[in-house]
């Protein structure tokens, strides 16, 4: 696939990982495709749904097997704002998805080079294509955009509390 190409699903994820943030949510966004079309959207959801699998690449895979009627998410590519975690890759192997193309590099909890590599893994019996690195400023800046605002708002809650005390 082309740059632009890459770029222009990216740009769809990180659409729908300023969804997770305006529901409180850390910003990841998900979007898989087949063909040019998409079949699956998701964005981080554990905190609203009460559901520590409700990531971004989880709903977007959960509602591509529904669209496809298959568990089996052959010659589809996932787009995701972050270098998902272990549970997630562990379900991109499952799914059988033919490629993964990310944003951001995740060093705490990266299992797609970064802290693990499972979707390089030798042993694993279905190999995920890999691009890294798409429009990584923009998804990167946006989740430490959240973070810092997460801390400033901790800490004028924190500031609150002791003017009240």
């Amino acid at each position: 696939m082309s740059q632009e190409h890459d770029e222009y699903w990216m740009r769809h994820a990180l659409m729908l990982a300023k969804r997770a943030w305006e529901e409180g949510e850390v910003p990841v966004g998900a979007v898989l495709v087949q063909g040019e079309q998409v079949i699956g959207e998701g964005w981080n959801r554990p905190i609203g749904h009460h559901d520590p699998t409700a990531h971004a690449e989880i709903m977007a895979l959960r509602q591509g097997g529904k669209v496809l009627s298959n568990y089996r998410l052959l010659d589809t590519t996932l787009y995701v704002t972050l270098e998902p975690c272990v549970m997630c890759a562990g379900a991109m192997v499952h799914s059988r998805i033919g490629r993964l193309v990310f944003g951001a590099r995740d060093a705490k909890t990266g299992a797609a080079g970064s802290l693990l590599d499972v979707l390089g893994h030798p042993g694993m019996n279905h190999q995920v294509e890999m691009t890294e690195g798409v429009l990584a400023e923009a998804c990167a800046g946006m989740l430490s955009d959240f973070f810092r605002q997460r801390r400033a708002e901790k800490k004028a809650l924190r500031k609150a509390q002791q003017v009240k005390e």
